[in-house]
């Protein structure tokens, strides 16, 4: 491999280790130095044996085990690359060899990879002195022989790349001795091979070369400077040649180390001694202090066991003459428990699923402690009353795992304390806390407010109004907790649940889709599902009762007499009887229940007000006093029933009272009566057509006079009569929604078209009229049905109900014909099902304008006297969808000249009464003619 000198250094290490299943394999790799940021090591893929995309599948971590991450993995492709600029001098110092440990933790199962890289050294450093010259005072009668110690230079690199080779100037007094020491190192001493003659030479120029061995190879050079002094016999000694002693870590500065000294048995200033290092680096320097007259050596800086274990140094004694002696003093530093354990986490597993299985590992992490022997001895715990429990593994490495279910509603997180404490003395602890989320999974189903729900809704009801909400909760988060609310399939009275209420799945609002009678339908039930967005989702049911409330929507009705019956009811009443008799007993029935049915009766009008009564709450007909032969032979009661609703309801009805002197054969008397009348009516107006046919020429214009009148008011009640409109069509749900599917869009219209005012004040609609178009289904067959919400007696909804069946039905507006241009005739509606912008409208236009977003039907001129009497549009709809729909319906607009009220007359004349008036108006001509002859 290019630029990395890979050594394999050993055969792979397996450790199966049986507690927890963890298992441990060791490799080592070597890397030199000064290696750029992003080069590679290795492909650890080939050496762990793991296949392709693994490291990235089981989550692998490359954890250093130095301060700082001086590598870095990359899971996809296995590539081991450096991370940092790697200095072997800085990092290890003298230390050989120089390792960074660093191992690669997989998870699922979990295995440890030890990888230590070895760092080799490169040629990058000189070999360095300590000053650029020494000076030595040597006196002049020093016999030959003499060594004089010399300071060894300094090179930071190791091996083959260190010193290997010192050389001195060649010079006629002195050669180069070099020794080898304790520790590999070199000691140098300067021989004196010749005497030195001050008189001759007074100072001696050296030149002290230091050579490594690396390739390039590099030097380092000292000057040696000598200067020669007269006679000073003796020498200093010391008392040892080594001193060893014992120094604890971090003791405190000025501590005593040792006292080291010298005797010389000169006198005077020969005998004056002073102490100083010797051959001594300057880490030594910054961490002791030798005083130069006591010989005192004292701590000067922080000593660290972890960093340095022992220390040697020379120690030279110097007397007043130049004279030297030396000794070497061993220091060994005694490890002290200084450092507390340092908690290392390797992986977290946070958020954590709530629904984890036991011995499920949550944190994997390590302990180190930089102190030795029991000092560097640790165990973990964890506090117990949490659900997790800590396994231990190899090399100091631990695992919390589960060991208690998880409830994330209950608690959802969990604030782990982990103590590591060493077995030094005193104790040292370390504390480091992790938090562990626990994750939802969708273990909770919604839960409804209530039991049961119970809304009221009166009836009649507008189709799509709010009659209440449901609300449930899930006790999970996020979309766990999401609910949407729908309705369950089922039936409701017979019918589907959704064609009665719809329901909105965010806000779980209920709507009625239809028109509701009390009279038909007085509650019914139906089931809200409530889901939530998990997977596989959950979800619970409730029942909502639908009560309808009563609403006085129904008039009383007469069952005696018959209402509205086209025979009168005559009752026969003896002439003789006296105040209180009994006459009959009027019934009426009313729809409505509750308070809205009860019934009171009362007397309305009467041909003789004084002569019968009518019980308020029994509608016994009774007589007030006794008849007299003054009363009328026919008595005509018009009785009124009221209910108790708000506002009340009536209804009224017509009872003939004949009193007669007996009760023999009655109702043939009557009959005869009746038919005695007739013909007498009839006998009249016989002799009146005999005397007519007799007349002159005059009688026949009279006749052509009165037919042109009918025919001019027949023509006149054609037009003047307001038009009929169907019921509801109840296959068409109203609010144009599909009550299938039992829910509405999130915005809802509610179209109310009613037809234009009129510009009379005496016209008026009897019936309001909604017309609602029904859209978006390809199903519904061309003929649309236009459903009316209308308010109309029994006889008029059954009138209409047959006209729709034969055919004959019409939709008529009435137009003023002096109406001018923008006279808004009336305003049609339509719905669509579809939603967003299949639910635009646009008509099309027509002989009067028809407005494309609301419908309204509008004149686009004044009209005139030369318009059509009948003008009929057809008007289309259609939906804006990709794919547009349409219907049309047709409307008929009639122009006349004055707005009266011939439907009010002809709603309030019975049929009976009318012909009976048309009979006498016939009569009432005849004579006229007659007298006018």
């Amino acid at each position: 491999m290019d630029h990395s000198f890979r050594i394999r250094k050993g055969l792979y290490l397996l450790f199966l280790f049986s507690l927890s299943g963890v298992v441990c394999v060791s490799v080592r790799y070597s890397l030199p130095e000064e290696k750029k940021s992003g080069s590679l090591v290795t492909n650890v893929l080939k050496d762990l044996k793991l296949g392709p995309g693994e490291l990235s599948a089981r989550r692998a971590q490359l954890v250093s085990k130095s301060n700082k991450q001086y590598f870095q993995l990359d899971t996809r492709s296995g590539n081991l690359l450096v991370n940092e600029k790697i200095d072997r001098e800085a990092l290890c110092g003298k230390m050989e060899p120089c390792l960074l440990l660093s191992e690669i933790v997989l998870q699922n199962p979990i295995k440890i990879y030890n990888i230590e890289i070895q760092i080799e050294d490169v040629n990058d450093n000189s070999p360095v002195f300590s000053t650029n010259e020494f000076e030595l005072a040597i006196p002049e009668q020093v016999p030959a022989s003499t060594r004089f110690p010399l300071e060894s230079a300094q090179d930071a690199d190791l091996g083959e790349n260190g010193i290997q080779n010192y050389t001195l100037s060649p010079n006629g007094n002195f050669q180069l001795r070099i020794r080898s020491a304790r520790g590999g190192k070199k000691n140098l001493e300067l021989v004196l091979e010749k005497p030195l003659d001050r008189e001759k030479e007074a100072n001696v120029r050296l030149t002290l070369t230091a050579v490594d061995g690396g390739v390039p190879q590099r030097t380092g050079t000292v000057q040696i400077k000598i200067n020669v002094l007269d006679n000073n016999d003796n020498f200093p000694q010391f008392a040892q040649s080594e001193y060893t002693v014992g120094l604890k870590e971090n003791s405190p500065r000025d501590t005593l180390v040792l006292k080291v000294e010298a005797r010389d048995l000169d006198l005077g200033s020969n005998a004056e001694i002073t102490y100083s290092f010797h051959q001594v680096p300057e880490e030594i320097r910054n961490l002791f202090y030798l005083h130069k007259t006591t010989g005192e050596i004292t701590v000067f800086g922080p000593v660290d066991y972890e960093k340095e274990t022992s220390f040697d140094m020379d120690i030279k004694a110097t007397d007043g003459g130049g004279l030297s002696g030396h000794c070497k003093v061993f220091v060994e530093i005694e490890d002290e428990n200084d450092n507390a354990p340092d908690i290392s986490v390797i992986t977290i597993t946070s958020p954590l699923a709530e629904d984890s299985p036991l011995d499920t590992v949550v944190v994997l992490f390590s302990v180190t402690d930089r102190d030795s022997g029991d000092n560097g001895r640790t165990s973990c715990s964890v506090e117990m009353n949490l659900p997790f429990q800590l396994k231990t593994t190899l090399n100091n490495y631990y695992q919390l795992v589960t060991q208690r279910p998880l409830d994330r509603e209950k608690v959802p997180e969990y604030n782990i304390s982990i103590t590591a404490t060493d077995r030094g003395s005193p104790r040292l602890s370390s504390r480091r806390t992790i938090t562990v989320l626990i994750s939802d999974v969708n273990d909770n189903s919604p839960v409804f407010e209530k039991s049961k729900y119970e809304m009221q809704v009166w009836e009649n009801n507008i189709p799509g109004l709010l009659m209440g909400s449901v609300h449930a909760v899930d006790l999970d988060v996020e979309q766990n907790a999401k609910v949407t609310y729908s309705l369950v399939p089922g039936n409701a009275s017979g019918a589907p649940a959704a064609s009665y209420v719809s329901i909105n799945s965010e806000t779980g609002n209920l709507y009625i889709l239809r028109s509701l009678d009390y009279e038909q339908i007085k509650e019914f039930q139906v089931r809200v599902r409530a889901s939530d967005g998990g997977s596989p989702p959950l979800s619970s049911k409730v029942v909502v009762r639908v009560v309808i409330l009563d609403e006085n929507d129904n008039a009383p009705f007469f069952l005696y007499p018959l209402q509205n019956s086209t025979f009168p009811c005559n009752e026969l009443v003896p002439k003789s009887v006296e105040a209180g008799y009994l006459v009959t007993k009027v019934v009426a029935v009313d729809g409505d229940s509750g308070q809205n049915s009860w019934l009171s009766y009362e007397l309305l009008k009467a041909t003789d007000p004084g002569l019968f009564s009518i019980g308020a709450q029994n509608g016994e007909v009774k007589t007030r006093r006794p008849l007299t032969e003054r009363d009328t032979n026919k008595q005509r009661l018009i009785i009124l029933v009221r209910d108790n609703g708000h506002p009340p309801q009536t209804s009224s009805a017509t009872l003939n009272i004949l009193p007669v002197d007996g009760f023999s054969d009655p109702y043939l008397n009557i009959a005869s009566v009746s038919q005695e009348a007739s013909e007498e009516d009839g006998s009249l107006t016989m002799y009146l057509v005999i005397c007519l046919a007799a007349v002159s020429f005059v009688f026949l214009i009279c006749i052509i006079v009165f037919v042109v009148i009918k025919m001019y008011k027949k023509e006149s009640s054609f037009i003047t009569a307001l038009p009929q409109f169907p019921p509801a069509s109840p296959e068409i749900p109203e609010t144009g929604v599909d009550s299938q599917s039992g829910s509405l869009s999130r915005t809802y219209h509610y179209d109310v078209c009613l037809t234009g005012g009129s510009l009379s004040s005496d016209f008026r609609f009897l019936r309001p009229l909604i017309p609602v178009f029904s859209m978006g289904d390809p199903n519904v067959s061309e003929n649309h049905r236009i459903s009316s919400v209308s308010q109309e007696t029994p006889e008029q909804a059954e009138g209409q109900k047959q006209r729709e069946q034969n055919g004959t039905f019409s939709y008529n507006d009435l137009v003023p014909r002096g109406a001018e241009a923008g006279y808004l005739v009336t305003k049609v509606g339509a719905v669509d099902r579809d939603s967003d912008q299949n639910s635009w409208f646009s008509t099309e236009p027509g002989l009067f304008s028809v407005g494309a977003q609301n419908g309204e039907v509008k004149a686009m001129r004044p009209i005139n006297k030369r318009d059509t009497f009948k003008q009929k549009l057809i008007i289309g709809v259609r939906d804006n969808g990709h794919r547009p729909q349409s219907t049309s319906a047709t409307l008929k607009i009639l122009l006349v000249d004055a707005f009266s009220d011939p439907y009010m007359k002809m709603v309030d004349i019975p049929k009976d009464e009318l012909m009976e008036k048309e009979d006498h108006t016939l009569t009432m001509y005849l004579v006229m003619c007659m007298a006018a002859i």
